[in-house]
């Protein structure tokens, strides 16, 4: 197997484990044990669902490293496409990093159940109302990652773009450089309280296709093979 090949490959993998992590918590706990307006109900359900919510959280970490692992089989892939713009999304990527570290003010919920005494000063309604607090600043704080998480999408769609000359390639180079858009606007809607959810919802839409099209464009496709690759190829 040539080697571009198996480098594509095994950068669509890593890119798929973060799809497959990435998702835990948006399925697991945001929609089965969030109640919105609700920090009693939010807090009951945390708790009757403790080790379902630890492992959440773990996905987010682990979501984390392989992305940056991602970066490195993507910079191997692309470095003969373009450096500048390679090294311009794996900044992007290492810039997102920072936000994993706001995954602990997830804890809140465990950590004021705890029946700790220094907490006795406090009555549950108020530790559930902190707890719930604690969730959403811890959410709007990670929302800001979605800025680099829609930015290095842009230099990738550049990179898909110019590897390949069919349409298909081109065309989605194109879908991820639109599908940037995605996370931007959702980062704008959560940091400013805008009314937009069913334009961010639908761009949002386009950019999760988008990267699921990407996903099986490296296991199957990847970028093209330099003509002197396949020539020292040929030679020996």
């Amino acid at each position: 197997m040539n080697s571009k090949i198996k480098t594509s490959r095994i950068a669509g993998f890593w890119y798929l484990m973060v799809a497959i992590f990435g998702s835990f918590y948006t399925m697991f706990v945001e929609s089965k044990l969030i109640v919105s307006g609700d920090a009693a109900a939010t807090i009951n359900n945390i708790l009757s669902s403790e080790r379902l919510f630890r492992l959440c959280i773990l996905s987010n970490i682990i979501t984390t490293v392989c992305f940056l692992v991602l970066a490195n089989a993507l910079y191997k892939l692309f470095k003969s496409v373009d450096k500048d713009l390679v090294r311009l999304m794996v900044i992007f990527i290492i810039a997102s990093v920072p936000g994993a570290f706001m995954q602990f003010l997830k804890f809140a919920p465990l950590l004021l159940a705890s029946k700790s005494a220094y907490l006795g000063v406090f009555e549950p309604a108020q530790l559930q109302a902190l707890s719930m607090g604690l969730m959403d600043l811890g959410k709007l704080g990670a929302t800001i990652t979605y800025v680099f998480y829609g930015l290095w999408m842009f230099p990738l769609g550049m990179l898909v773009f110019k590897s390949r000359p069919d349409l298909f390639t081109k065309g989605l180079g194109v879908l991820l450089m639109i599908g940037c858009f995605g996370y931007l606007s959702k980062f704008l809607e959560v940091f400013f309280g805008l009314n937009t959810e069913a334009i961010t919802s639908l761009w949002m839409n386009i950019t999760i296709f988008g990267e699921v099209l990407c996903i099986l464009w490296l296991f199957f496709l990847g970028p093209k093979v330099q003509d002197s690759v396949l020539v020292a190829k040929n030679k020996n």
